[in-house]
This record gives C-alpha cells, sequence and structure tokens, in this order.
C-alpha cells in the first residue's frame, strides 16, 4: 500500500534534472513511512523547500493509515527489513527500538538542530540513557474540543476542567439527531493507538490500571467496569452511528462539518478545527480532559516523531531530511506557506514564547497545560509497575491492546456487552502476559 505524493516526486525530479544529480550517478534516493494525517500532508506539501537545498537527495514516501503503518514499520524493522530510511514512530516504539539497537542515535544532529529548545518531557521519552533516537515532528496530550454555540444553545457552560459527568449530560443536550448532530465524538476504532488510546487514558481518571504492582492484568475490577460501561453508554446516547469505525481522521472529519459537539482527542486537532477546512471554525472552544474528581485526568502524552532504523543504507540522508523538517526553521517554513496557526505543536519550547503563534493559535495555552499535567510514571491513581499515559511500555503492550481493542470496539458497535469484552480483554490479557513470562 505505496502512495507516493505526486508533487513531492515531481519537484524532486525536476530539481535532479536542473542539477544533473542523475546524470552524474550520485543522487541518493531515500525512502519515508509516515501516517496520513495533516501535519505529514503539509510536510510533504512543502518539499520544494528541501529539494531546493538539497538536490543530491531524492525521497519517496510511503504514507499509510495509522494501524497499517503501525504494523508495517514493526514487521520491517524487527525482521531487519531495510525497506525505509526514516520511520514515522512514537513515543511508545522509541525507547524499546532504541535499547533493542534497532533505531540510529540522533546525538550528532548539528549544533544549529538546537537539541536544547525541545520539551524536556517530549525529548525525555525519545531517548535512552541519554541518546536521543528519534526527532519529535510534533508532540500531543489530549483535551476537549467544543462547539460553543451548541453549548450556548443548550444553557450550559463548559468548564476550564470538566468531568465526565458534565461531558456526558452536555453531549446529550448537545445532540440533534434530525440535524446529524452527535453530542459527543471520540476514538472506536479497534487499535492500540485508537480506541485503547482514549479508553487507557480515559480509565487513568477512573481509577484504573492495566496490570497491578505484580503484573496482573485488572479488567476484571470495578474501575474499568466503570470506565467502559459509562463510554459505551455515553456514546449510544449522543454518539455517532458506526462509531466503532471511527478513528482519529474520521472524527475529525465530523467535527470540520459541524457534526459533533464535543471531541475529545488530540491537542494535535486544534489547528485543524480552527482552520479553513472547517465549517465551524470560529465556534469552537477548548478545555483539558475530563476526570472524575479522582485526582488525574484522561489526557495523554505522545510525539510523532522520525527516527532511523539501524538498516537504512542511507544514514546521512536520513539525517539531512529529519534536521530539515524538525528543526526550528521549519516552523518558520510552515507559517509563511500556511499561517502560525499550522505549525507543528508540541515539540520545542520556543513556539510556546513566540507571540506570533500564541496569537494564532488559541488552543496553544491548553496544549502546554494538557501536556504538562501528563505524568508517564505515575499515569493513574494507584501505583503500577509500568510507564506511559494511554500505553504500557512494554513489547507485548502493541499486540494485547490491539486484541483488547477488537474487545471494546465489538462492544460498541453492539456485538457484545461490557461485561464480556471486560471479560475477553482479562482473559486474553493473562494469557500473553503469562506466555511472556511476566
Amino acid at each position: 500500500m505505496k502512495l507516493t505524493t505526486a508533487l513531492c516526486g515531481a519537484t524532486a525530479l525536476a530539481t535532479m534534472a536542473a542539477t544533473g544529480a542523475f546524470a552524474d550517478g550520485h543522487a541518493t534516493t531515500i525512502t519515508i513511512a509516515t501516517v496520513n494525517n495533516g501535519d505529514m500532508i503539509t510536510m510533504q506539501s512543502l518539499m520544494g523547500d528541501f529539494n531546493e537545498k538539497h538536490p543530491d537527495i531524492n525521497v519517496e514516501w510511503v504514507t499509510l493509515e495509522e494501524n497499517v503503518l503501525r504494523q508495517n514499520l514493526t514487521t520491517d524493522i524487527s525482521t531487519g527489513g531495510g525497506a525505509y530510511d526514516v520511520l514515522t514512530i512514537g513515543t511508545y516504539e522509541v525507547p524499546i527500538w532504541g535499547n533493542n539497537g534497532w533505531l540510529v542515535s540522533l546525538n550528532d544532529l548539528p549544533a544549529e538542530y538546537e537539541v536544547d529548545d525541545l520539551i524536556p518531557a517530549i525529548r525525555g521519552g525519545l531517548s535512552v540513557d541519554g541518546e536521543l533516537y528519534a526527532a519529535p515532528f510534533y508532540g500531543e496530550s489530549s483535551f476537549t474540543m467544543y462547539r460553543t454555540d451548541l453549548m450556548e444553545a443548550a444553557g450550559l457552560e463548559m468548564p476550564e476542567a470538566p468531568t465526565w459527568e458534565f461531558i456526558r449530560e452536555a453531549a446529550a443536550a448537545m445532540t440533534d439527531r434530525d440535524n446529524e448532530i452527535n453530542g459527543i465524538c471520540a476514538r472506536g476504532k479497534a487499535g492500540w493507538g485508537e480506541n485503547m488510546a482514549l479508553l487507557t487514558a480515559m480509565s487513568n481518571s477512573f481509577g484504573a490500571r492495566w496490570f497491578d504492582e505484580d503484573w496482573q492484568a485488572q479488567f476484571d475490577s470495578e474501575a474499568w467496569s466503570n470506565t467502559l460501561n459509562f463510554y459505551l453508554d455515553m456514546m449510544e446516547e449522543s454518539g455517532p452511528a458506526g462509531a466503532a469505525n471511527n478513528g482519529f481522521n474520521e472524527n475529525l472529519t465530523l467535527f470540520q462539518q459541524g457534526k459533533c459537539g464535543i471531541w475529545i482527542d488530540a491537542t494535535s486537532a486544534g489547528q485543524f478545527v480552527v482552520n479553513d477546512d472547517s465549517t465551524v471554525a470560529d465556534q469552537v472552544g477548548f478545555a483539558l480532559a475530563p476526570d472524575t474528581g479522582l485526582g488525574k485526568r484522561g489526557n495523554w502524552l505522545w510525539a510523532w516523531s522520525l527516527a532511523i532504523p539501524t538498516s537504512s543504507q542511507n544514514q546521512d540522508a536520513a539525517k539531512t531530511f529529519i534536521n530539515w523538517a524538525t528543526g526550528p526553521e521549519y516552523s518558520a517554513l510552515v507559517a509563511e506557506a500556511k499561517g502560525w496557526v499550522a505549525v507543528p505543536p508540541g515539540t520545542r519550547t520556543s513556539l510556546y514564547e513566540n507571540d506570533n503563534y500564541l496569537n494564532a493559535a488559541p488552543f496553544a495555552a491548553m496544549t502546554v497545560e494538557s501536556m504538562g499535567t501528563a505524568d508517564p510514571t505515575n499515569p493513574t491513581v494507584d501505583p503500577v509497575p509500568y510507564t506511559g499515559v494511554q500505553f504500557v511500555a512494554i513489547p507485548e503492550f502493541a499486540g494485547i491492546a490491539t486484541q483488547v481493542g477488537q474487545q471494546f470496539a465489538s462492544a460498541l458497535a453492539g456485538q457484545q456487552t461490557a461485561e464480556e469484552a471486560l471479560a475477553n480483554a482479562q482473559e486474553l490479557t493473562l494469557d500473553e502476559m503469562d506466555a511472556a513470562g511476566y
């Protein structure tokens, strides 16, 4: 499933032809695997700048849906396949893959990269023993986006720090089936980085854990029952039809089209609900992710980042690309082409000291606050033996959570009850963890 961006390819070919790079045989081709979200698509549209500065490097793109990308890259890197020179991976993969020796250190990026400008929490999540193994393209937490006009029409006012009960009440009040307005939009598509990102972060706020301190699965706990039943009931009352098929991109489209009253998802979505693609751009407010009063909110911490597998034969060219795509000059490039609101968020301290950005991005302050309150070392109410807010930082998690996500998506689709889904999740997690030797 390979989608090569025509614009980038054409620009690269033209540049190579103009410089004679093909003729003398010195062109280096790198293959970049990335996810099909807005920030990455913007990066591809700006490749003319990279091609002009680096005519000796030709870039080919493989752009995939999130779940497919993860499966594809995991298979390739674990087998040393060498299909890619630059990988788009997240905060979950980087420490594990770096520790396995699968990624190239980026500690030798040039001084103008300004590595100390990276937000400490993001930089730390992409490092192992002081070695930076991936460069963040954008960082995010999660928060609440909502329609201010619908909230006002419902006679309600969104608190800066809402509870889940308020969200459910407001969603029900904002739902208008006759006009295709869903009070709540939330991830339902199965996947460890799709519905399980939302539900794991949400479960933290309900006091749930994936595992107790002895690595025993906890899906048979009251806290997980409360989490899943609340989610399913709220989605049945106020969510869109076919919600079990909706991930980030599907919910973004619904919100942009004016079909969601509330959407709880990544802070990186902020720019896309207020840009020209959004029919409700001037009617969007932002609040923190909800809680239940137990001291934890349902917000996560993540970074989509660029890394180089050790199997790459073009590591120098790959580092040149990463320096361009994640370095400080890239923000100015995006701002010039798309406006400051479109600059990839959540990676550099300097962005949140830039008045041009702060004035253009009404979600900026809430993004910083949300990222700052997510604690990977203490993600939930009770102690846990793992790190990670919306994931558990062990190699087995991706496979287990994908299966659990399928169970929960099945419950959302009405194919089984919450209790059945939780029982199945408990059994399969115990089996997989036992087999892994925990």
